[in-house]
């Protein structure tokens, strides 16, 4: 059983990845898609979207992140994918899940599932320029607008030598909106020859069971789920299923206030500060679904629009400001 941690544009960066995987759980990461567009990027571009790649392509906690390319142009993909592949990551990614209206008008992401000749030529090309011993992989959806050519896309993949498929159980129409179609990873499943993971609508333990039960894969890729719960990977390896009562809950904010300092701090030395309080909101509304602590300094920080003004409601709630405990932790992440 493997459980991978998703990018997420925007938010699951190297800073919450960092956070999320400070205790282990997860058997790697994927990082934010890396845009191929005509040119070959510099090997400092690779560098700062995945700073794990100048600590042996590890996140502190150990985790192995893999680096994920997004594309449309097979030759430009390649000599992208070579580049990168002299950084030593611990795998390459290829993006062709995406549904954002912004990739895809642009032929990028999941909009290439209308064309499994070309993800075929896409995947031939960056497993030509990857060395053997990094893995390959490749995330989809079901499809553009439907699920007909869900099968083709996989073994378009499959064939061209991706060695893992993650499976994002909805079209690019669907977008996030629920339900996963777990019964499509099964199908896949069935008709490729590499590992298969599962992808999509996982938010607690049991979700997990009923995915693993219906998809039949063992593997599952966590997301959204594991931003609005950071305890639930090691909720599973624990094959703790039930949901957390109230008072399990209050003990895992506490653990939590910490985090969110470091969050805090390494979001300070990542962005502008006038970016901060906007990257503090995002994460907390997802945690809002789990933990009511979360709500009501969501609640209180909404208004709110400067730095100092969330620094100040932060403390008031009981997030540590920087001392020497999360200053270390900082260090250490």
């Amino acid at each position: 059983m493997r459980l991978l941690l998703a990018p997420m544009e925007g938010l699951l960066d190297e800073v919450l990845r960092a956070v999320l995987t400070h205790s282990g759980g997860y058997d790697h990461a994927v990082t934010e898609f890396a845009r191929v567009s005509g040119t070959v990027l510099p090997t400092r571009f690779f560098r700062r979207m995945a700073p794990e790649l100048d600590a042996g392509s590890r996140t502190a906690g150990g985790t192995p992140v893999h680096v994920q390319l997004l594309g449309s142009d097979p030759a430009c993909m390649g000599d992208n994918a070579a580049q990168l592949a002299r950084l030593a990551p611990a795998g390459v990614d290829l993006n062709f899940g995406c549904p954002a209206q912004t990739v895809n008008r642009h032929r990028g992401g999941a909009v290439l599932l209308d064309d499994p000749e070309l993800l075929h030529r896409i995947v031939v090309a960056v497993r030509a320029a990857v060395p053997v011993a990094i893995p390959l992989g490749a995330k989809m959806r079901l499809g553009v607008a439907d699920t007909g050519r869900a099968i083709e896309c996989a073994q378009a993949l499959s064939a061209g030598g991706a060695g893992a498929l993650v499976v994002h159980a909805r079209t690019k129409a669907d977008g996030y909106r629920p339900p996963a179609h777990w019964e499509w990873v099964a199908r896949i499943d069935d008709a490729v020859s590499v590992p298969v993971v599962a992808n999509g609508e996982v938010w607690c333990a049991a979700d997990w069971q009923r995915c693993r039960a219906v998809s039949g894969v063992a593997d599952v890729m966590l997301g959204r789920g594991a931003v609005a719960d950071p305890f639930l990977a090691s909720r599973i390896r624990a094959g703790r299923l039930e949901q957390p009562d109230a008072d399990e809950r209050a003990r895992e904010w506490a653990t939590l206030l910490p985090l969110l300092a470091l969050f805090r701090e390494r979001v300070k030395r990542k962005v502008a500060a006038r970016h901060v309080p906007g990257r503090i909101k995002q994460w907390l509304h997802l945690l809002a679904r789990n933990y009511p602590q979360a709500q009501q300094l969501f609640a209180t920080l909404r208004a709110l629009r400067t730095l100092a003004e969330v620094e100040a409601a932060l403390v008031l709630h009981g997030v540590p400001s920087l001392d020497e405990h999360v200053e270390q932790l900082a260090e250490a992440a």
